[in-house]
Protein backbone atom coordinates (compact mmCIF):
# COMPACT_ATOMS: atom_id res chain seq x y z
CA UNK A 1 0.00 0.00 0.00
CA UNK A 2 1.35 3.26 -0.59
CA UNK A 3 0.92 6.30 1.53
CA UNK A 4 0.48 10.06 0.53
CA UNK A 5 3.42 12.38 1.26
CA UNK A 6 3.91 16.01 1.39
CA UNK A 7 6.43 18.38 -0.24
CA UNK A 8 8.00 20.84 2.25
CA UNK A 9 5.91 24.09 1.07
CA UNK A 10 3.30 22.41 1.24
CA UNK A 11 3.48 20.75 4.52
CA UNK A 12 4.61 24.14 5.83
CA UNK A 13 1.16 25.51 4.22
CA UNK A 14 -0.74 23.42 6.17
CA UNK A 15 0.62 23.36 9.23
CA UNK A 16 -0.21 27.25 9.34
CA UNK A 17 -3.75 26.63 8.33
CA UNK A 18 -4.05 24.01 10.72
CA UNK A 19 -2.93 26.07 13.49
CA UNK A 20 -5.29 29.01 12.52
CA UNK A 21 -8.39 26.77 12.52
CA UNK A 22 -7.46 24.56 15.70
CA UNK A 23 -9.38 26.91 17.77
CA UNK A 24 -12.72 26.60 15.44
CA UNK A 25 -12.10 22.47 15.36
CA UNK A 26 -12.04 22.43 18.99
CA UNK A 27 -14.92 25.07 19.45
CA UNK A 28 -17.04 22.66 17.42
CA UNK A 29 -16.01 19.45 18.95
CA UNK A 30 -18.37 17.71 21.50
CA UNK A 31 -17.22 17.92 25.27
CA UNK A 32 -16.02 14.79 26.82
CA UNK A 33 -19.11 12.78 28.69
CA UNK A 34 -18.31 12.39 32.66
CA UNK A 35 -18.89 8.64 33.53
CA UNK A 36 -21.31 8.76 35.93
CA UNK A 37 -20.44 7.59 39.52
CA UNK A 38 -20.08 3.61 40.16
CA UNK A 39 -19.09 2.00 42.93
CA UNK A 40 -15.12 2.11 44.22
CA UNK A 41 -12.73 -0.10 42.69
CA UNK A 42 -12.06 -3.02 44.61
CA UNK A 43 -8.37 -4.46 45.75
CA UNK A 44 -7.07 -8.07 45.65
CA UNK A 45 -7.83 -8.06 49.06
CA UNK A 46 -11.12 -7.22 49.04
CA UNK A 47 -12.25 -9.42 45.92
CA UNK A 48 -10.47 -12.39 48.32
CA UNK A 49 -12.70 -11.48 51.51
CA UNK A 50 -15.86 -11.42 49.08
CA UNK A 51 -14.53 -14.93 47.65
CA UNK A 52 -13.94 -16.42 50.84
CA UNK A 53 -17.86 -16.06 52.14
CA UNK A 54 -19.53 -16.41 48.41
CA UNK A 55 -17.47 -18.27 46.16
CA UNK A 56 -20.29 -21.63 45.96
CA UNK A 57 -17.10 -24.14 45.44
CA UNK A 58 -15.18 -23.04 48.61
CA UNK A 59 -19.01 -22.88 50.27
CA UNK A 60 -19.66 -26.95 49.30
CA UNK A 61 -15.81 -27.80 50.35
CA UNK A 62 -16.71 -26.46 53.72
CA UNK A 63 -19.81 -27.93 54.62
CA UNK A 64 -18.15 -30.94 53.18
CA UNK A 65 -15.53 -30.84 56.26
CA UNK A 66 -18.69 -30.42 58.85
CA UNK A 67 -20.21 -33.71 57.36
CA UNK A 68 -16.85 -35.76 57.63
CA UNK A 69 -16.39 -33.95 61.74
CA UNK A 70 -19.84 -35.47 62.28
CA UNK A 71 -18.43 -38.74 61.22
CA UNK A 72 -16.48 -38.23 64.89
CA UNK A 73 -19.68 -38.72 67.09
CA UNK A 74 -20.80 -42.27 64.91
CA UNK A 75 -17.19 -43.82 65.41
CA UNK A 76 -17.11 -42.91 69.07
CA UNK A 77 -20.65 -44.21 69.60
CA UNK A 78 -20.68 -47.32 72.08
CA UNK A 79 -22.35 -50.23 71.82
CA UNK A 80 -26.33 -50.53 72.55
CA UNK A 81 -27.80 -52.90 74.89
CA UNK A 82 -30.31 -54.94 73.55
CA UNK A 83 -33.79 -56.07 75.89
CA UNK A 84 -36.06 -59.13 75.27
CA UNK A 85 -39.86 -59.70 76.62
CA UNK A 86 -41.23 -62.69 76.04
CA UNK A 87 -43.91 -64.36 77.34
CA UNK A 88 -45.68 -68.38 77.30
CA UNK A 89 -48.68 -69.98 77.86
CA UNK A 90 -49.73 -66.62 78.77
CA UNK A 91 -53.54 -67.58 78.17
CA UNK A 92 -53.12 -70.41 80.79
CA UNK A 93 -54.21 -70.73 85.04
CA UNK A 94 -51.65 -70.29 87.03
CA UNK A 95 -52.36 -73.41 89.05
CA UNK A 96 -51.93 -75.67 85.91
CA UNK A 97 -48.91 -77.85 87.25
CA UNK A 98 -48.69 -79.42 83.22
CA UNK A 99 -47.82 -76.17 81.59
CA UNK A 100 -48.07 -72.83 83.65
CA UNK A 101 -47.46 -69.57 82.09
CA UNK A 102 -44.02 -67.51 82.45
CA UNK A 103 -43.20 -64.31 81.42
CA UNK A 104 -38.97 -63.58 81.25
CA UNK A 105 -37.20 -60.25 80.28
CA UNK A 106 -33.53 -60.51 78.98
CA UNK A 107 -31.28 -57.52 78.76
CA UNK A 108 -27.75 -58.46 76.75
CA UNK A 109 -24.92 -56.43 75.50
CA UNK A 110 -21.83 -56.38 73.26
CA UNK A 111 -18.49 -55.44 75.12
CA UNK A 112 -15.37 -54.46 72.52
CA UNK A 113 -12.17 -55.25 73.35
CA UNK A 114 -8.82 -54.01 72.16
CA UNK A 115 -9.65 -50.43 72.19
CA UNK A 116 -11.68 -50.10 69.34
CA UNK A 117 -13.64 -46.89 70.00
CA UNK A 118 -10.14 -45.18 70.81
CA UNK A 119 -8.76 -46.30 67.14
CA UNK A 120 -12.30 -45.85 65.22
CA UNK A 121 -12.38 -41.99 67.40
CA UNK A 122 -8.69 -41.74 66.23
CA UNK A 123 -9.26 -43.01 62.35
CA UNK A 124 -12.12 -40.55 62.69
CA UNK A 125 -10.39 -37.74 63.74
CA UNK A 126 -7.79 -38.03 61.21
CA UNK A 127 -10.04 -38.12 58.54
CA UNK A 128 -11.40 -34.75 59.65
CA UNK A 129 -7.52 -33.62 59.85
CA UNK A 130 -7.05 -34.53 56.27
CA UNK A 131 -9.91 -33.13 55.12
CA UNK A 132 -9.83 -30.12 56.40
CA UNK A 133 -6.57 -29.77 54.83
CA UNK A 134 -7.98 -30.70 51.16
CA UNK A 135 -10.18 -28.02 51.82
CA UNK A 136 -7.40 -25.64 52.39
CA UNK A 137 -5.32 -26.94 49.51
CA UNK A 138 -8.49 -25.73 47.36
CA UNK A 139 -8.85 -22.40 48.93
CA UNK A 140 -5.09 -22.29 47.98
CA UNK A 141 -6.40 -23.26 44.47
CA UNK A 142 -8.95 -20.79 44.01
CA UNK A 143 -6.78 -17.80 45.53
CA UNK A 144 -3.97 -18.41 43.28
CA UNK A 145 -7.16 -18.41 40.09
CA UNK A 146 -8.38 -15.18 41.56
CA UNK A 147 -5.30 -13.43 41.63
CA UNK A 148 -4.20 -14.28 38.06
CA UNK A 149 -7.25 -13.27 36.94
CA UNK A 150 -7.19 -9.94 38.78
CA UNK A 151 -3.56 -9.81 37.23
CA UNK A 152 -5.16 -10.40 34.26
CA UNK A 153 -8.13 -8.02 34.43
CA UNK A 154 -5.31 -5.43 35.73
CA UNK A 155 -3.29 -6.00 32.36
CA UNK A 156 -6.13 -6.06 30.14
CA UNK A 157 -7.08 -2.13 31.69
CA UNK A 158 -3.62 -1.22 30.96
CA UNK A 159 -3.52 -2.46 27.58
CA UNK A 160 -6.97 -0.66 26.84
CA UNK A 161 -5.25 2.72 28.23
CA UNK A 162 -2.63 1.89 25.75
CA UNK A 163 -4.91 1.41 22.74
CA UNK A 164 -6.99 4.55 23.62
CA UNK A 165 -3.69 6.68 23.52
CA UNK A 166 -3.02 5.36 20.36
CA UNK A 167 -6.39 5.51 18.67
CA UNK A 168 -6.81 8.64 20.50
CA UNK A 169 -3.05 9.98 18.54
CA UNK A 170 -4.36 8.53 15.47
CA UNK A 171 -7.59 10.51 15.45
CA UNK A 172 -5.32 14.05 15.83
CA UNK A 173 -3.69 12.97 12.47
CA UNK A 174 -7.05 12.19 10.85
CA UNK A 175 -8.31 15.15 12.30
CA UNK A 176 -5.13 17.32 10.47
CA UNK A 177 -6.10 15.48 7.65
CA UNK A 178 -9.44 16.36 6.91
CA UNK A 179 -8.24 20.56 7.36
CA UNK A 180 -5.65 19.81 4.72
CA UNK A 181 -8.15 17.87 2.26
CA UNK A 182 -10.46 20.81 3.26
CA UNK A 183 -8.03 23.61 2.30
CA UNK A 184 -6.95 22.01 -1.10
CA UNK A 185 -3.70 20.25 0.26
CA UNK A 186 -4.38 17.02 -0.31
CA UNK A 187 -6.49 14.97 -2.32
CA UNK A 188 -9.62 12.85 -1.26
CA UNK A 189 -7.55 9.63 -2.40
CA UNK A 190 -4.84 10.56 -0.22
CA UNK A 191 -7.39 11.38 2.82
CA UNK A 192 -8.95 8.50 2.38
CA UNK A 193 -5.55 6.24 2.31
CA UNK A 194 -4.76 8.03 6.22
CA UNK A 195 -8.33 7.38 7.23
CA UNK A 196 -8.10 3.97 6.10
CA UNK A 197 -5.43 3.39 8.38
CA UNK A 198 -7.98 4.64 11.32
CA UNK A 199 -9.46 0.51 11.44
CA UNK A 200 -6.65 -0.48 12.72
CA UNK A 201 -6.39 1.47 15.64
CA UNK A 202 -10.35 1.10 15.97
CA UNK A 203 -9.89 -2.39 16.00
CA UNK A 204 -7.11 -2.47 18.41
CA UNK A 205 -9.38 -0.34 20.90
CA UNK A 206 -12.55 -2.85 20.58
CA UNK A 207 -10.46 -6.15 21.13
CA UNK A 208 -8.61 -4.29 24.21
CA UNK A 209 -12.13 -3.61 25.14
CA UNK A 210 -13.39 -7.21 24.55
CA UNK A 211 -10.20 -8.13 27.00
CA UNK A 212 -11.12 -6.36 29.72
CA UNK A 213 -14.98 -7.29 29.40
CA UNK A 214 -13.74 -10.65 29.84
CA UNK A 215 -11.59 -10.74 32.20
CA UNK A 216 -13.81 -8.65 34.73
CA UNK A 217 -16.52 -11.75 34.33
CA UNK A 218 -13.66 -14.59 35.04
CA UNK A 219 -12.69 -12.32 38.07
CA UNK A 220 -16.28 -12.08 38.99
CA UNK A 221 -17.51 -15.61 38.69
CA UNK A 222 -14.67 -16.52 40.76
CA UNK A 223 -15.48 -14.10 43.56
CA UNK A 224 -19.11 -16.12 43.44
CA UNK A 225 -21.29 -13.24 41.87
CA UNK A 226 -24.12 -14.18 40.05
CA UNK A 227 -24.43 -12.01 37.45
CA UNK A 228 -21.42 -9.78 36.65
CA UNK A 229 -21.36 -6.16 36.70
CA UNK A 230 -21.05 -3.42 33.83
CA UNK A 231 -19.56 -1.16 36.43
CA UNK A 232 -17.36 -4.14 38.50
CA UNK A 233 -13.77 -2.44 38.75
CA UNK A 234 -10.34 -2.90 40.69
CA UNK A 235 -7.20 -1.08 41.30
CA UNK A 236 -3.88 -2.24 41.96
CA UNK A 237 -0.16 -1.85 40.50
CA UNK A 238 0.81 -3.58 37.98
CA UNK A 239 4.88 -2.20 38.55
CA UNK A 240 6.53 -5.63 39.73
CA UNK A 241 7.45 -5.44 43.52
CA UNK A 242 10.82 -6.03 45.43
CA UNK A 243 11.52 -8.68 48.14
CA UNK A 244 14.63 -9.76 49.44
CA UNK A 245 13.04 -13.54 50.65
CA UNK A 246 15.50 -16.17 49.34
CA UNK A 247 14.58 -19.43 47.66
CA UNK A 248 15.53 -21.44 50.99
CA UNK A 249 12.88 -19.62 52.95
CA UNK A 250 10.79 -20.37 50.85
CA UNK A 251 10.76 -23.62 50.75
CA UNK A 252 11.05 -23.84 54.53
CA UNK A 253 7.47 -21.97 54.42
CA UNK A 254 6.41 -24.13 51.93
CA UNK A 255 7.08 -27.62 53.48
CA UNK A 256 5.77 -26.14 56.89
CA UNK A 257 2.80 -24.54 55.63
CA UNK A 258 1.44 -26.59 52.28
CA UNK A 259 -1.77 -28.08 52.92
CA UNK A 260 -1.68 -31.08 50.47
CA UNK A 261 1.77 -31.46 51.96
CA UNK A 262 0.19 -31.65 55.62
CA UNK A 263 -2.79 -33.74 53.80
CA UNK A 264 -0.27 -35.92 53.13
CA UNK A 265 1.30 -36.70 56.40
CA UNK A 266 -1.96 -36.55 57.92
CA UNK A 267 -2.99 -39.68 55.88
CA UNK A 268 0.02 -41.86 57.42
CA UNK A 269 -1.95 -40.80 60.29
CA UNK A 270 -5.26 -42.53 59.15
CA UNK A 271 -3.37 -45.10 58.06
CA UNK A 272 -1.63 -45.95 61.42
CA UNK A 273 -4.95 -45.56 62.95
CA UNK A 274 -6.60 -47.95 60.88
CA UNK A 275 -3.53 -50.77 61.16
CA UNK A 276 -4.42 -50.31 64.86
CA UNK A 277 -8.00 -50.68 64.52
CA UNK A 278 -7.69 -54.00 62.23
CA UNK A 279 -5.98 -55.59 65.13
CA UNK A 280 -8.03 -54.48 67.87
CA UNK A 281 -11.12 -55.92 65.34
CA UNK A 282 -9.45 -59.35 65.48
CA UNK A 283 -10.01 -59.87 69.30
CA UNK A 284 -13.30 -61.32 70.62
CA UNK A 285 -16.43 -59.19 71.89
CA UNK A 286 -18.05 -60.90 74.39
CA UNK A 287 -21.62 -60.60 74.71
CA UNK A 288 -22.68 -60.72 78.64
CA UNK A 289 -26.43 -60.75 79.41
CA UNK A 290 -28.91 -60.96 82.22
CA UNK A 291 -32.65 -62.55 82.49
CA UNK A 292 -35.45 -62.23 84.89
CA UNK A 293 -37.85 -65.23 84.51
CA UNK A 294 -41.39 -66.03 86.51
CA UNK A 295 -43.31 -69.09 86.09
CA UNK A 296 -46.28 -69.13 87.63
CA UNK A 297 -45.46 -68.41 91.27
CA UNK A 298 -42.20 -68.47 91.10
CA UNK A 299 -39.56 -65.80 90.06
CA UNK A 300 -36.00 -67.05 88.78
CA UNK A 301 -32.73 -64.83 87.54
CA UNK A 302 -30.43 -66.17 85.14
CA UNK A 303 -26.91 -64.76 83.32
CA UNK A 304 -25.61 -65.57 79.83
CA UNK A 305 -22.04 -64.75 78.62
CA UNK A 306 -21.53 -65.30 74.36
CA UNK A 307 -18.19 -65.15 73.47
CA UNK A 308 -17.46 -66.26 69.41
CA UNK A 309 -14.32 -68.81 68.78
CA UNK A 310 -12.66 -66.81 66.28
CA UNK A 311 -11.24 -69.59 64.79
CA UNK A 312 -11.00 -69.01 61.14
CA UNK A 313 -11.74 -64.95 60.72
CA UNK A 314 -9.45 -63.31 62.79
CA UNK A 315 -9.76 -60.40 60.50
CA UNK A 316 -6.40 -61.54 58.73
CA UNK A 317 -7.12 -59.55 55.14
CA UNK A 318 -8.02 -56.49 56.86
CA UNK A 319 -4.81 -56.60 58.93
CA UNK A 320 -2.97 -57.31 56.22
CA UNK A 321 -4.17 -54.78 53.91
CA UNK A 322 -4.56 -51.93 55.93
CA UNK A 323 -0.39 -52.38 56.69
CA UNK A 324 0.26 -52.21 53.05
CA UNK A 325 -2.14 -49.28 52.84
CA UNK A 326 0.13 -47.48 55.68
CA UNK A 327 3.44 -48.11 53.76
CA UNK A 328 1.67 -46.61 50.73
CA UNK A 329 0.93 -43.56 52.43
CA UNK A 330 4.14 -43.25 53.79
CA UNK A 331 5.73 -43.13 50.26
CA UNK A 332 2.81 -40.95 49.27
CA UNK A 333 4.06 -38.33 52.09
CA UNK A 334 7.32 -39.01 50.41
CA UNK A 335 5.99 -38.11 47.09
CA UNK A 336 4.14 -35.05 48.20
CA UNK A 337 7.46 -33.85 49.55
CA UNK A 338 9.14 -34.00 46.75
CA UNK A 339 6.65 -32.17 44.75
CA UNK A 340 6.69 -29.38 47.22
CA UNK A 341 10.24 -28.51 46.52
CA UNK A 342 10.13 -29.26 43.00
CA UNK A 343 7.19 -26.76 42.91
CA UNK A 344 8.92 -23.79 44.49
CA UNK A 345 12.05 -24.54 42.34
CA UNK A 346 10.04 -23.98 39.24
CA UNK A 347 8.28 -20.67 40.13
CA UNK A 348 11.38 -19.43 41.23
CA UNK A 349 12.78 -19.50 38.24
CA UNK A 350 10.29 -18.68 36.32
CA UNK A 351 10.01 -15.56 38.11
CA UNK A 352 13.64 -15.08 38.29
CA UNK A 353 13.10 -15.01 34.32
CA UNK A 354 10.02 -13.02 33.99
CA UNK A 355 11.98 -10.48 35.97
CA UNK A 356 14.91 -9.67 33.92
CA UNK A 357 12.48 -9.18 30.58
CA UNK A 358 10.11 -7.31 32.63
CA UNK A 359 13.06 -4.71 33.84
CA UNK A 360 15.38 -4.66 30.29
CA UNK A 361 11.30 -3.37 29.38
CA UNK A 362 11.19 -1.37 31.97
CA UNK A 363 14.30 0.61 32.25
CA UNK A 364 14.85 1.05 28.77
CA UNK A 365 12.69 0.03 25.79
CA UNK A 366 9.23 1.47 27.17
CA UNK A 367 10.46 4.82 27.29
CA UNK A 368 12.40 4.69 24.29
CA UNK A 369 9.79 3.71 21.96
CA UNK A 370 7.94 6.72 23.83
CA UNK A 371 10.34 9.15 22.72
CA UNK A 372 10.47 7.41 19.19
CA UNK A 373 6.71 8.08 18.84
CA UNK A 374 6.74 11.50 20.12
CA UNK A 375 9.79 12.47 18.28
CA UNK A 376 8.43 10.78 14.60
CA UNK A 377 4.77 12.39 15.43
CA UNK A 378 6.13 16.18 15.90
CA UNK A 379 8.84 15.62 13.00
CA UNK A 380 5.21 14.04 10.90
CA UNK A 381 3.21 17.36 11.30
CA UNK A 382 5.92 19.39 10.84
CA UNK A 383 6.46 17.54 7.13
CA UNK A 384 9.70 16.13 7.96
CA UNK A 385 8.25 12.26 8.22
CA UNK A 386 6.35 10.12 5.94
CA UNK A 387 2.75 8.76 7.25
CA UNK A 388 4.29 5.37 6.77
CA UNK A 389 7.04 6.29 9.31
CA UNK A 390 4.92 8.20 11.50
CA UNK A 391 2.50 4.66 11.62
CA UNK A 392 5.42 2.69 12.35
CA UNK A 393 6.17 4.29 15.24
CA UNK A 394 3.33 4.07 16.46
CA UNK A 395 3.05 0.40 16.35
CA UNK A 396 6.70 -0.09 17.77
CA UNK A 397 5.13 2.10 20.36
CA UNK A 398 2.05 0.36 20.65
CA UNK A 399 4.10 -3.32 20.42
CA UNK A 400 6.90 -2.55 23.41
CA UNK A 401 4.09 -1.24 25.60
CA UNK A 402 2.04 -3.97 25.07
CA UNK A 403 5.64 -6.88 25.64
CA UNK A 404 6.22 -4.64 28.66
CA UNK A 405 2.73 -5.11 30.08
CA UNK A 406 3.11 -8.77 29.01
CA UNK A 407 6.42 -8.81 30.82
CA UNK A 408 4.82 -7.60 33.89
CA UNK A 409 2.00 -9.87 33.55
CA UNK A 410 4.31 -12.64 33.99
CA UNK A 411 5.92 -11.53 36.72
CA UNK A 412 2.83 -11.05 38.95
CA UNK A 413 1.60 -14.55 37.06
CA UNK A 414 5.14 -16.10 38.64
CA UNK A 415 4.92 -14.45 41.46
CA UNK A 416 1.49 -15.97 42.39
CA UNK A 417 2.68 -19.33 41.15
CA UNK A 418 5.60 -18.88 43.86
CA UNK A 419 3.33 -17.88 46.65
CA UNK A 420 0.90 -20.38 45.48
CA UNK A 421 4.04 -23.00 45.62
CA UNK A 422 4.80 -21.76 49.18
CA UNK A 423 1.11 -21.39 50.95
CA UNK A 424 2.64 -17.78 51.68
CA UNK A 425 2.15 -14.56 50.74
CA UNK A 426 5.10 -13.65 49.35
CA UNK A 427 4.35 -10.16 48.66
CA UNK A 428 1.81 -8.51 51.21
Amino acid sequence: MQIATLTPWAARGSLLLALLLAPALNAAAPAPQTPPPSSAPLTLAQVLDIARTKNPSLLSAEQHVDATKAAEITAGLRQNPSFTISGADITLPASNPASPYSYAANVTRLFERGQKRRWRLDAARSTTDVTRSQYNDQVRQTVLAIKNAFTNMLIAKAALHIAQDNLDSYNKTVDLSRVRLNAGDISRTDFERIDLQLAEFESDYDSAKLDLIRAADSLQLLMGVEKPASAFDITGNTTPPEFTITMARVEQDALAARPDYLAARQSVTVADANVKLADAEGTTDPTIGGEYERTATYNSAGFQISIPLRIFDRNQGEKERTRFEAQSSRFAEIAARNQVLNDVDQAWAAYDAALDLAKRYNSHYTAEAQRVRENVEFSYRRGGSTLLDYLDALRDYRQVNLDALTANQQVWLSLHQLSFAAATEIVP
